[in-house]
């Protein structure tokens, strides 16, 4: 019998024995853990693949959303501050600028551009399949329809063309004009059928007014003030100061009540300040601002100036 009491030292054979007891534990552990590694790494594989195909699906859908999202989106495209470069063109006579901001988007097949012609330019003849609404945003126009009288039309005025009339449209000869075009396409992408130039005889053929405008229409300003004795003056002004440059979009109409009014008070004008005190509260500007123009200009075009404004203005509002 053999009792191994403490402190006492393994035979020789029990040495030997227990190295290779010792040394198939080890190789039994490190198979273990070899095939719990193993294990591990097919679990984080298929737990990464899974986490991949999830983000991918997840991506895939909020591209999705945000596409459908910013195709139900309110589109807003500002107002340039910038005027469209003038050139010539093809199928126009004269000078424009064009500024597309309405392209045909499906479903629709609708598109719209803004114009802006130079004094006697124009189109060329032309029709429209589908028909073509304009609306005059500033300056005088003519449109004519073959056959027709030419119609003279003026900033608000809305030209409603019929499918497949013949037709043309641009400045008048001494003022500018722009208007809004919307135009709808075929299938097919197919908006203008252009035809040939407007002559110089057919253009400056008199324009003519339909009997209702001559009925609705008013005397512009300087038809009424100079129009019975300076005609031509009257009519000068009213197409290219009143008709052309006060309706640039550049400047908002209050902003150039300002600009009129300061320049006049400088220069002691007190018959035409009489007239665009009362133009300039059209246009939105109040008594107290217009009180507060006369006092700050008073330190740079002088006291009487700025005296002399301040009774004409008085005058003005006393009579609203």
């Amino acid at each position: 019998m053999y009792i191994k009491r403490n402190g006492s030292q393994p035979s020789h054979g029990f040495g030997v024995t227990l190295m290779k007891l010792g040394a198939a534990t080890i190789i039994s552990l490190s198979l273990h853990v070899s095939a719990s590694s193993q294990t591990t790494g097919q679990t984080r594989g298929q737990t990464k693949g899974q986490t991949n195909q999830a983000g991918a699906a997840a991506r895939t859908d909020a591209a999705t959303s945000t596409s459908t999202q910013d195709a139900q989106a309110i589109s807003v495209m500002r107002s340039s501050s910038q005027p469209p470069e003038m050139r010539p063109a093809e199928n126009f006579t004269g000078s424009l600028g064009v500024e597309s901001f309405l392209p045909p988007t499906e479903p629709s097949r609708v598109g719209g551009a803004r114009v802006t012609f130079a004094p006697g330019a124009r189109t060329n003849w032309h029709t429209h399949p589908l028909g073509q609404t304009l609306v005059v945003t500033a300056g005088v126009g003519w449109v004519q329809h073959w056959g027709g009288p030419t119609q003279e039309i003026r900033p608000g005025d809305v030209v409603r063309i019929p499918p497949n009339t013949k037709h043309w449209h641009g400045a008048s000869a001494n003022a500018a004009m722009t208007h809004i075009a919307v135009t709808e396409q075929l299938p097919d992408g197919k908006r203008t059928e252009w035809m040939e130039k407007v002559s110089d005889a057919q253009y400056t053929a008199p324009p003519r007014a339909t009997p209702n405008a001559v009925s609705n229409q008013q005397p512009r300003p300087s038809q009424r003030a100079i129009g019975d004795f300076s005609p031509k003056l009257a009519q000068i002004t009213d197409d290219v100061l009143y008709g052309d440059v006060w309706e640039r979009p550049q400047l908002s109409k209050r902003d150039r009540s300002l600009a009129t009014v300061a320049a006049l008070i400088a220069m002691n004008r007190p018959d035409q300040l009489r007239s665009h005190f009362a133009r300039a509260r059209d246009n939105g500007l109040t008594q107290e601002e217009l009180i507060e123009t006369i006092t700050h200009m008073a330190f740079y075009a002088g006291w009487p100036n700025a005296v002399t404004a301040i009774a004409v203005a008085r005058e003005v509002f006393q009579q609203k």
